[in-house]
């Protein structure tokens, strides 16, 4: 899937021009012979900056790749988180990952974003072993259940992460985390958490089950959805939820912001049907797109049949260059018609990105075309949380 960036501003520094060209070099290589050769110098020159700290050199060449060269920037991008993920330089005789298992989430109330006890903590690394990881691992969890907000922020702070996770796991303990600094976290109706963990395996062994004899994903999903998402669902009370399979820390929450779309649809309508005691059949969702400069996001208002005030609304970001196709509101309409939603109006209008400027919540398309706040019917009290956006 296509990584989405924003544009910073700023010229290039010597460091930015290297990685570019590495990175230029690496994408027009015509061997695997030469590959090598790109390959080695940009992990000596990420490992640096890395440990340098320095997050704006690594970002302005990827804003700039991003721009000027698909190719390239794809390689850079790999290599950059691949680097962050495995702590950089981690020695010569251990493979080092840093892992994130997601885990989507919606309730009436607060998510919860809290400590793992260490009961629940061992469990989870127990069934993490047994279905989703490699043989010979050794593991290392962060006793904190995180929200989006929580996670190391940038790629030097993920490698400082995944460096500190590493030396844990060759302790063989987990990781307590301080939550004194702990950022709050803003209520949604769904929402994402993610255990994070790093392992260590000696160089050049199997890192996960799926690379063994015998094992595939499929089944560590299904065992992990049984196993994992059992030790889970104490952590999030009052939570419907549904597991994503454990990988490597960025694949993972791509793949969770993926599943996440689909799941929020499902939630939102589930909760109106709960709150609001109609079915799903009684609802009528209207799809629109919504650009800043390009189309950025989809946004789907929810009415009750026969009413136009909106009552709540959902937020479908792109992810990727697939989505900016045409059928972009098939997969919508395919998750909305599961849910048992069959009245469905697309606008084609393009809108503005804007939000509420007392509140901060998206706008959502009304049946008439305009852009509104979502209301809950006044009989029906207290507003519920906003959703994930």
């Amino acid at each position: 899937m296509k990584r989405t960036r924003q544009k910073r501003r700023g010229g290039l520094g010597r460091d930015a021009e290297q990685l570019i060209w590495l990175a230029t070099g690496l994408a027009q290589s015509g061997s695997r012979a030469e590959d090598q050769y790109w390959e080695q110098q940009l992990v000596s020159a990420i490992d640096r900056l890395l440990a340098e700290g320095e997050e704006e050199t690594l970002n302005n060449a990827l804003d700039h790749l991003y721009s000027a060269d698909t190719r390239g920037y794809d390689e850079l991008a790999d290599f950059v988180e691949s680097r962050a993920e495995s702590a950089g330089a981690a020695g010569p005789e251990h493979d080092v990952l840093l892992i994130a298992a997601p885990v989507l989430a919606w309730s009436r109330y607060r998510i919860p974003a809290n400590t793992i006890p260490a009961a629940v903590l061992s469990n989870l690394g127990v069934h993490l072993q047994a279905h989703v990881l490699g043989g010979k691992v050794k593991l290392a969890l962060a006793d904190f259940l995180f929200s989006p907000d929580q996670l190391p922020q940038g790629y030097c702070a993920t490698a400082n992460f995944a460096a500190e996770l590493a030396r844990a796991a060759i302790a063989g303990r987990n990781l307590k985390i301080d939550t004194a600094d702990m950022p709050e976290t803003a209520q949604f109706l769904s929402d994402t958490r993610y255990v994070l963990g790093a392992i260590v395996v000696p160089r050049g062994e199997a890192l996960f089950g799926w690379q063994e004899p015998d094992r595939n994903r499929d089944d560590a999903l299904n065992q992990w959805r049984m196993q994992g998402g059992a030790c889970l669902a104490p952590l999030l009370p009052g939570c419907a939820m549904e597991v994503v399979l454990p990988d490597a820390y960025f694949a993972a929450s791509r793949l969770a912001d993926n599943h996440s779309r689909p799941y929020s649809i499902r939630a939102s309508v589930a909760f109106l049907g709960a709150e609001l005691e109609t079915p799903a059949s009684n609802l009528r969702a209207v799809i629109a797109p919504f650009h800043d400069r390009e189309l950025q996001e989809y946004r789907v208002g929810l009415t009750l049949r026969g009413n136009e005030q909106v009552v709540h609304g959902v937020v479908w970001p792109l992810l990727g260059a697939d989505d900016q196709s045409a059928e972009g509101t098939a997969e919508i309409e395919a998750v909305l018609r599961d849910c048992g939603v069959t009245d469905i109006v697309n606008l084609e209008h393009r809108f503005p990105l804007e939000y509420c400027d007392d509140c901060g919540a998206p706008l959502y398309p009304s049946p008439e075309g305009e852009i509104v706040h979502a209301e809950m019917p006044e009989e029906h009290g207290e507003q519920p949380p906003r959703h994930l956006h």
